[in-house]
């Protein structure tokens, strides 16, 4: 396995303003996630149309409540898995070996995708998955990594990352669709791949700038209790992959029945009982101090907000690519434009935006009038229920056989990002303030724990695209999320005294 040189010493990211104020750090992991993010948006744009085309079409033939149970399984085991691969990088490899080990199963992944057989498809989703899990959550703790403590560059740090993220998604939302549905499914499936290898090379090159961000396990102090700890977590990750391996053979040669819904049905009682696990641990544990319980608490009311904002928002690819592809008029001077190309609506959106974020959250800070974190999370609840509100009136249309204006859908996406761009940045910078140095990567993987369920649910979502009206299940998407904001928004003030301090 390739290895990652120490830097040299006297390199110090923590006073390096080099890159638009920012360590230049910031523009190797801007960029990684730049094109892992076009890896990932240019396959989840084609994913669910690409499932419910008919073999005829080089689709799969799926029906919509299985193509939708794929979905939401894949999409919430993607972020889900950013749990194991915090605790993989906490204990067995660092933060910055885990990113490189992740970015190639990525490129495996996405190649497996573009090979034609229905098991390599099946194969490529797990290498997504396991790719995924490993460099998404860790890529962002080392971005924390770079400012020291209290630095008031972090928030505007994270905005600025943010835009590497949708800058990616926004080029391949462009790049996949064109080639995956007016080409050929699987070249678009193998020009992700391309994308993911670009990002691998250009952060391997530019590992020289991170410093020491990410290079180490986390420490206890005493040697020996850290080489036994690796160990004993090498056996149970080998023993976790050895079962998993065991339960998929057992279900492709049929000795146990598998099925998709069967499977993401089983996995929304994983991701409870996982939840609830982890957060009494957290909580309930004499492990942690006092001040990191109540942060966990104060982290549990965020992640129930995230995990419902993630349940409207991920929709984007599943419910409303379906709603774009078979009820909105695409055409444009007679030209019918893929489906798919509604994804760069959003990324359009933030890479906009995101610099005025940046810029408004930095000037309210240094004014002390920066809204705290769950003010932030309220608001984007708000915008993600009103987004699908807007929906309801033309949705109303759609069941007649009326194909519906292009505005709706921009509008929709329009307010999603307003929503995104208050929870998604600000949320990855407050959990690398409020996680324990011990723990940072598992904290970031808990994170990503509540983007999990959100995907399972906008997966559900799809699944029910036939069976329910659209107009019910608009409204059933939007009117909870709008309540959920106005409960956040009377907790504000009890969450803020749980950070203890964090701001």
């Amino acid at each position: 396995m390739a290895t990652i040189p120490e830097p040299p010493k006297t390199l110090d990211t923590q006073t390096d303003t080099s890159f638009f104020g920012h360590p230049r750090g910031l523009a190797t992991l801007f960029f990684t996630e730049m094109w892992e993010r076009f890896s990932y948006y240019g396959m989840r744009a084609l994913l669910i149309l690409f499932m419910t085309h008919k073999l005829t079409e080089g689709g799969l033939g799926f029906d919509d409540a299985k193509a939708g149970s794929v979905y939401g399984l894949y999409t919430s085991m993607v972020y889900l898995l950013c749990l194991g691969g915090g605790w993989v990088a906490d204990r067995i490899t660092g933060q910055r070996r885990a990113v490189l080990i992740g970015g190639i199963f990525i490129a495996a992944g996405e190649f497996c995708l573009a090979a034609p057989s229905e098991a390599s498809f099946y194969m490529g989703l797990v290498c997504l998955m396991m790719g995924t899990g490993m460099l998404k959550g860790n890529v962002s703790t080392i971005v924390g990594q770079l400012y020291a403590k209290g630095d008031p560059r972090r928030d505007s740090g994270f905005s600025l990352f943010y835009m590497g993220i949708n800058t990616g998604a926004l080029l391949s939302s462009i790049v996949c669709p064109l080639i995956g549905e007016r080409v050929s499914w699987r070249l678009g499936f193998a020009v992700a791949g391309f994308a993911m290898l670009a990002g691998i090379v250009q952060y391997m090159l530019g590992g020289k700038h991170l410093g020491n961000a990410g290079l180490r396990t986390v420490s206890s102090g005493d040697i020996e209790l850290d080489r036994k700890r690796k160990q004993s977590a090498t056996r149970g990750l080998s023993i976790g992959l050895g079962l998993f391996a065991i339960f998929g053979l057992l279900g492709v040669t049929g000795v146990i029945p598998v099925t998709a819904n069967g499977l993401s049905d089983s996995l929304g009682w994983i991701l409870l009982a996982i939840s609830v696990s982890v957060f009494s641990w957290m909580i309930f544990s004499r492990g942690w101090s006092a001040a990191e319980r109540k942060r966990s608490a104060a982290i549990l009311v965020l992640f129930i907000a995230s995990a419902l904002f993630w349940g409207s928002f991920e929709q984007a690819g599943s419910s409303l690519n379906l709603f774009a592809e078979r009820n909105t008029d695409r055409h444009i001077l007679g030209w019918l434009f893929p489906a798919g190309w509604f994804q760069f609506v959003q990324p359009i959106f933030v890479v906009a935006l995101a610099p005025v974020f940046a810029w408004l959250w930095l000037k309210l800070s240094r004014r002390n009038a920066d809204p705290s974190s769950p003010a932030k999370f309220s608001l984007a609840l708000l915008f993600a229920g009103l987004a699908f509100a807007v929906l309801v009136p033309p949705s109303k249309l759609a069941v007649t056989g009326v194909q519906v204006s292009i505005v709706w859908l921009i509008l929709t996406y329009f307010l999603q990002t307003l929503g995104e761009l208050c929870l998604s940045p600000v949320g990855l910078s407050a959990m690398s303030k409020l996680a324990p140095d011990r723990a940072a990567g598992f904290i970031m993987g808990i994170w990503f724990l509540s983007t999990a369920i959100g995907n399972w649910l906008a997966g559900k979502a799809a699944s029910l695209y036939s069976s329910m009206p659209l107009p019910t299940l608009f409204a059933g998407v939007a009117w909870p999320t709008v309540a959920a904001a106005v409960i956040l928004a009377l907790l504000i003030k009890p969450t803020v005294r749980l950070m203890a301090g964090v701001k």
